[in-house]
């Protein structure tokens, strides 16, 4: 199939006319994984032969963008099309008590009932198993997932995290399973929306290539010679092991006769950058403000209705809930700040995108602006972090040219003071905390 690039100035022609029957809706979300780190986008050794083949078939947004670069604020805004600083999950745990150690915390009453607080912040929010519900569709959870039991919480019609802390409810607990052990319930999940015909969404989000870097012998064979760094050879091989489980994910709903009328979204909740010394991640990746934690590559593929190709429009995970919902015929509600990927005057129209990095354990669970460290906004290329003065000592604005600099490099801020004013007056107008 032929690609193209989608210029600029076009008025996009995105999306074909609406089928009468509303979108099965599988979501695929993987878990601290580079933006660069996809054969579709230019990896020299990384082997994603399954992605490439849904990058082929979608509408590619190479400019994707989560708003948060660590994980439970960023998945909290795909399920809710809520910033951060709105549904208020903007870190992964509550604060540590003073005296305590990390994991003498998880044993904590205390810790363990603002845990419990922060998952009740979420249900206020609402979600997209709880909104599709409404429209006829059935649903399923698999892999990361935060906020409880994810049918009680999240409004899932199945799911297989209990979120249950004395049986190690934290993020995930026995839907970490998937993927690395296989696909089976979501298979059965999907068999079984096909038998009794309902339309479905699928929440894919398995904790891949994410650490533990254990990949196959077989895999991390394969790249071991082609790096001086064992850690980096086994982050390779967890991404084509991660590639894998999707290619299984996909031939299941092509064996299964549901793939025609399915959205496939596929992005990543943060980035990573491999340290090649230890089994970590690297500065400027994962829990960052630059693009190495922040950029995603975004994936929407929807046969006969999406036009495969290329997008150089921003783009965020902030628009996955619009894009589904008015796909299936529903509303936004109307506090969600997203666009709708698929509308071409939407798209024409956005000219920035913005985000918030907040500390991993929240000072105060229910105030977002004790726990804000920057904000950051893209406009056009230029992007600008903004420093939250009260929480960031000493941090100066930092202003890069991303067409020029994508590693963000090289801190323009003090040779254009009047873009930082601009961008600053933008970043407020957003949110000014």
């Amino acid at each position: 199939m032929r690609r193209y690039l989608l210029p600029l100035a076009l008025t996009l022609a995105l999306a074909l006319p609406a089928a009468a029957a509303p979108p099965n809706v599988v979501l695929v979300v993987g878990d601290d994984q580079g933006w660069t780190d996809y054969g579709f986008m230019g990896h020299e050794h990384i082997k994603t032969p399954h992605l490439d083949k849904l990058a082929r078939e979608s509408l590619v947004f190479k400019r994707g963008y989560v708003p948060s670069s660590l994980c439970r604020p960023s998945l909290a805004t795909m399920i809710t099309g809520l910033y951060p600083h709105q549904h208020k999950l903007t870190s992964n745990d509550p604060p540590i008590p003073k005296g305590l150690t990390n994991a003498q915390a998880q044993k904590d009453p205390g810790f363990l009932k603002q845990r419990q607080e922060m998952i009740a912040l979420f249900e206020r929010s609402p979600t997209l198993p709880k909104l599709l519900e409404k429209e006829g569709y059935i649903s399923f959870q698999a892999g990361k997932w935060w906020e409880g039991n994810a049918c009680r919480c999240g409004g899932f019609t199945e799911g297989m995290t209990h979120g249950d802390p004395a049986k190690g409810g934290r993020h995930g607990d026995e839907g970490l399973k998937i993927g690395r052990q296989g696909l089976q319930p979501v298979f059965d999940f999907l068999d079984k929306a096909k038998r009794d015909n309902k339309p479905f969404f699928v929440w894919y989000a398995p904790m891949m290539p994410h650490q533990p870097h254990n990949p196959p012998a077989r895999l991390f064979n394969k790249y071991k010679d082609k790096t001086k760094s064992e850690y980096v050879a086994k982050y390779w091989a967890m991404c084509e092991w991660f590639d894998e489980t999707i290619g299984d994910l996909l031939g299941k709903l092509e064996k299964n006769g549901q793939s025609e009328n399915t959205l496939v979204i596929y992005l990543h909740d943060n980035g990573w950058i491999q340290d090649e010394k230890s089994a970590n991640y690297a500065p400027k990746s994962k829990r960052s403000q630059y693009d190495g934690g922040l950029r995603t590559p975004i994936l929407v593929k929807w046969p006969g209705h999406v036009k495969p190709g290329e997008s150089d429009r921003l783009a965020s995970s902030i628009d996955l809930a619009p894009t589904v919902l008015h796909a299936a015929g529903a509303k936004p509600t109307r506090d969600m700040r997203g666009i709708d990927l698929l509308d071409a005057h939407w798209l024409a129209s956005r000219d920035a995108l913005y985000g918030d990095v907040f500390e991993h354990n929240a000072v105060d669970i229910n105030v977002p602006a004790a726990n804000l460290q920057y904000r950051w906004v893209i406009d056009g290329n230029w992007k600008l972090i903004a420093p939250h003065a009260p929480n960031v000592k000493s941090a100066e604005p930092e202003l890069y040219d991303l067409a020029k600099d994508p590693a963000e490099k090289e801190n323009l801020a003090a040779k254009y003071p009047e873009k930082v004013k601009e961008l600053t007056k933008k970043l407020d107008a957003w949110w000014k905390p």
